[in-house]
């Protein structure tokens, strides 16, 4: 799944390249990822030196070498893999309004032309929880509070021992910024997706399931194993 999904958004790149003179990437940091970016850094044939990356959130309180951070991750694995023309990380480490007023700026610059992105067991996209999750909203990045579920899923995923380790805030760019991408390439693998997955495909378009809104957008590829898709209908 991870290396179909590689092959398809180093196509993307390579065609948007043949005709933009540079393109500007939003990259998800977590396990389910992780077949993905290797394929992507497996890949001699992508020009990354004219490809400028973000990444879409990070921790609050969680100090920057932290194993579980996302800029982090993002940087073993990719980032510092290849030779992108910039990086931009998110640094939560100081005053929260600035870096929101620092990234935004920097993500308004151009448009965005592909996210890679997963979905939350409560059917997150970035930390757009549900409670926190608005398909109109005005912020570009924002701060917010993490839901239980979410923090749960962090456990589970392995990133940290237990509940209480996890931060209990973050840094994330919003939905809208998310869907302002011309391509969007999701990945889901795992049994503990199957009911957002479900929700996704056949729920109503709620923030109650705030992956349901990539329904809306007119170029986003879905992929999925058959743990996460399970009894999905469609």
């Amino acid at each position: 799944m991870g290396t179909a999904a590689a092959k398809a958004v180093a196509e993307k790149i390579k065609q948007l390249l043949a005709s933009k003179t540079e393109l500007r990437m939003i990259f998800a940091a977590a396990p389910s990822q992780n077949e993905l970016l290797a394929g992507l850094t497996g890949d001699p044939s992508i020009d990354w030196s004219r490809i400028t990356a973000f990444h879409m959130d990070e921790y609050i309180g969680l100090p920057k070498e932290a194993p579980q951070a996302f800029g982090r991750y993002l940087s073993e694995r990719l980032f510092d893999r290849v030779g992108f023309k910039a990086v931009h990380l998110i640094d939560s480490s100081g005053a929260i309004e600035r870096e929101c007023e620092r990234y935004g700026e920097l993500l308004r610059e151009a448009p965005i032309d592909i996210v890679c992105l997963g979905i939350g067991e409560n059917g997150h996209l970035a930390f757009n929880d549900p409670p926190v999750a608005d398909f109109g909203d005005s912020y570009t990045i924002k701060a917010v509070e993490l839901d239980e579920a979410c923090r749960r899923q962090q456990v589970n995923d392995g990133c940290f021992a237990e509940i209480g380790d996890v931060p209990t805030h973050a840094l994330t760019l919003t939905i809208p910024t998310l869907l302002s991408a011309s391509h969007l390439y999701c990945i889901v693998p795992g049994p503990t997706k199957r009911g957002a997955v479900e929700q996704t495909l056949n729920g109503p378009v709620t923030v109650e399931c705030p992956s349901s809104v990539l329904r809306r957008h007119t170029d986003c590829t879905l992929y999925l194993d058959l743990d996460s898709y399970g009894g999905a209908s469609q």
